[in-house]
């Protein structure tokens, strides 16, 4: 559907188109979930999802359809730097030990959502079963060794340090921890939220970097230091998913704090679906995500970029590693 918009020039008469009246009256929401999962999973894999979740008593429908949004946003053609496969994201040696026939043809293809989902809950319950004496949390335990190996979780006791697995765990468990439908949880934000979110982002042009820095009230001090070795801890301002969170809450939206922690907790979008409001990510792999920027339209998004500049209108293309574009799902009926 093409909506009624204004434009909106921008440095060198690059023309960025922000959401109109038009659209935002007629735009509509239809997340077609399962009535039994509080994370949003595409139409053609939620019963897929609802059946293999239900493999053992340690994985659930909610946990799977988590798993699956970080590993690849749903994509049964995503394949990772490192050469892990498919919509589970399955390395070749682990798929030749671990993947099933789910849909029974004769094969077992890494490509087939129907064969890769059910191997992904029989392999997380074999984890399960690998690492059920390991002390700490199990559910974090198993999803750790699905990132780094069960070798490595026996080792260290729990949660290896890796930094990587660590923000695997945790955004994981944070979008599979969401409740239940009772009342909106699981839904997408809506087209006049997304616009909400945009004139908020807004508001902010012109903010100073600051690493660590932006809130749910608005910009703050740094509390780290940045990947470039500047500090943050005396700039007040935001970083990207500061900016982020920010302009977010302002629609009662309260996202986590990472990047990528802001992808699992949101509904990957198609290109050719993109709104006004929706999340920009960019890295090489879900758990590797480094940077989030807003989508405004006309292939620009807002963002804070890195130390050193402002919050500022940048084009999509200006960072050569876009991951995905998301929508952010909540459990909040609260409508702007």
């Amino acid at each position: 559907m093409r909506s009624a918009a204004v434009g909106v020039t921008i440095g060198a008469g690059a023309t960025v188109l922000v959401i109109g009246a038009a659209y935002l009256q007629a735009a509509s929401d239809n997340p077609a979930l399962n009535l039994a999962l509080s994370v949003s999973v595409p139409a053609k894999y939620q019963e897929l999802v609802q059946d293999a979740g239900n493999t053992c008593p340690e994985v659930t429908p909610n946990l799977l359809a988590s798993l699956l949004t970080q590993e690849s946003g749903f994509n049964p053609k995503a394949k990772s730097p490192v050469g892990a496969r498919g919509i589970a994201q399955f390395m070749p040696s682990t798929w030749e030990s671990s993947g099933v026939d789910g849909n029974g043809d004769g094969k077992r293809d890494v490509w087939d959502p129907e064969d890769a989902i059910p191997s992904s809950a029989k392999y997380l319950c074999s984890i399960a079963r690998d690492v059920k004496d390991v002390p700490g949390n199990k559910q974090d335990n198993i999803l750790a060794a699905y990132n780094a190996g069960t070798d490595a979780v026996k080792r260290y006791g729990g949660v290896p340090p890796y930094k990587e697995t660590q923000n695997y765990v945790r955004s994981i468990s944070s979008l599979a921890g969401q409740p239940g439908k009772g009342g909106k949880a699981g839904t997408v934000i809506t087209a006049r939220q997304g616009a909400t979110v945009v004139n908020t982002a807004q508001e902010a042009l012109g903010t100073e970097y600051s690493w660590g820095g932006g809130n749910a009230s608005g910009p703050s001090t740094g509390t780290c230091c940045s990947p470039r070795g500047r500090s943050g801890a005396d700039i007040r301002g935001f970083d990207c998913s500061g900016l982020t969170v920010y302009a977010y809450a302002k629609v009662g939206i309260a996202l986590p704090r990472t990047a990528a922690a802001q992808y699992a907790a949101s509904k990957p979008v198609n290109p050719g679906e993109m709104r006004v409001g929706d999340l920009v990510f960019y890295g090489s792999s879900a758990s590797s995500i480094h940077h989030v920027g807003i989508y405004v339209g006309g292939g620009y998004m807002i963002d804070a970029p890195r130390p050193g500049t402002k919050v500022r209108f940048s084009p999509l293309e200006s960072m050569s590693d876009l991951f995905g574009v998301a929508r952010p799902i909540h459990s909040t009926s609260k409508e702007i």
